[in-house]
């Protein structure tokens, strides 16, 4: 929102500045799984909360001495983004090291009512900030949040497994997890369906925020409203997620809710009208689609968690990292170009008809009626 609102960027910038976010992620996930593997994944994940919170401090300091640029932004984008794709990795190998595998989508439930609930009062008190300050002030906040994430993370026990055996060169690393993914035909198809979800994904959200600000005409305020609503929906999702596993099974209700997300984005590049029902359209979108959302991530990050041996969890989710980084890269560098060639709600439309293809890769494979997530999967010594 600072791109927007303080520099005035254009949809090609923000296609820029959306890939330099995400990009790094595809570096860093080639070099980065076999080092969380072998370190203290809590003491990564601290680490890179101070880096985000030192990063994003430079916005409004800049800003003050009247010296923000894109340029800065553009660097300040690739190392947080460098930072949360760490974080991410090591996040995603921490949670198995403390629970057990039966609980293990309990525990993402929680975790994705916890985000849920920051969703709904983060993004409604950014708009205000924004309004009522300047966007890069407002922003204090979000480093402060990474702030108190770290304080949190370094009051948790310290209790993970062994870390992994003698080091090994990165590419071996990233062949190590990529074998693991392949191995495993019940996390193979979660790889394609990652692949095609984020390079249309990576259309859609650079400007969904420019769709809504500067196309519908929406305040800041009430653009981080909207936002709000997602994480309402993200809420009752959470709760979701466990009832349709129970009813419909864990394989239908992963390529289900992602078929019902994508539908429910659809009501983005339709919006239009008079404010208030361009508003309530984004809104829905926002409810619905995010609440669905988390209804099928809980159970595929469960699944990833449960499957692949833990002593690889690192390796394999820096594959995802990498891949997710790669799509993100390709598709805002895109996205951004077609923005600006077709205009921003026809490219809207090609994302959400892209993204509708991602569950195929579920549909279509051993996953597709899959009722529970199995309690013990094959170990294997690393590869």
């Amino acid at each position: 929102m600072s791109a927007i609102l303080s520099i005035h960027a254009t949809p090609a910038q923000l296609g820029v500045l959306a890939a330099l976010s995400r990009g790094p992620g595809a570096v860093v996930g080639l070099f980065a799984g076999g080092i969380v593997d072998r370190s203290s994944r809590r003491r990564v994940m601290i680490a890179c909360d101070l880096a985000r919170t030192a990063l994003i401090l430079t916005v409004p300091v800049a800003a003050w001495m009247r010296a923000l640029a894109m340029p800065q932004l553009y660097v300040v984008a690739a190392l947080v983004g460098a930072a949360s794709a760490l974080f991410e990795i090591a996040d995603h190998a921490f949670l198995p090291s403390l629970i057990a595998r039966e609980h293990l989508l309990d525990g993402n439930a929680k975790l994705g009512t916890t985000e849920a609930i920051a969703e709904i009062g983060g993004p409604a008190a950014a708009g205000t900030l924004f309004q009522l300050f300047t966007a890069p002030f407002a922003m204090l906040g979000t480093s402060l949040s990474y702030l108190v994430s770290a304080a949190f993370l370094f009051a948790v026990p310290a209790r993970e497994l062994a870390p992994a055996p003698k080091p090994a060169r990165w590419h071996e690393d990233l062949s190590s997890g990529f074998k693991a993914v392949l191995h495993e035909p019940l996390v193979r198809p979660l790889l394609g369906m990652t692949v095609v979800f984020t390079g249309f994904g990576a259309f859609f959200w650079p400007l969904y925020l420019l769709f809504g600000i500067k196309v519908l005409g929406l305040s800041p305020a009430l653009m981080g409203v909207t936002i709000a609503c997602g994480g309402v929906g993200a809420l009752f999702g959470a709760g979701l997620s466990n009832a349709l596993m129970r009813r419909i099974g864990v394989g239908p209700t992963i390529w289900g809710c992602c078929f019902v997300y994508t539908a429910m984005l659809l009501l983005v590049p339709l919006a239009h009208g008079p404010l208030w029902l361009a508003a309530a359209m984004l809104m829905t979108a926002q409810l619905g689609g995010d609440g669905f959302a988390m209804a099928f991530m809980i159970p595929l990050t469960s699944l990833r968690q449960a499957m692949l041996p833990p002593q690889l969890l690192g390796r394999t989710a820096a594959l995802f990292s990498a891949v997710t980084g790669g799509m993100t890269v390709l598709g805002a560098a895109v996205g951004g170009v077609l923005g600006g060639w077709l205009g921003i709600r026809e490219t809207l439309l090609i994302a959400v008809a892209g993204m509708t293809l991602s569950p195929l890769f579920v549909l279509f494979s051993p996953l597709r009626h899959l009722r529970e997530i199995p309690l013990k999967s094959t170990e294997r010594e690393p590869i």
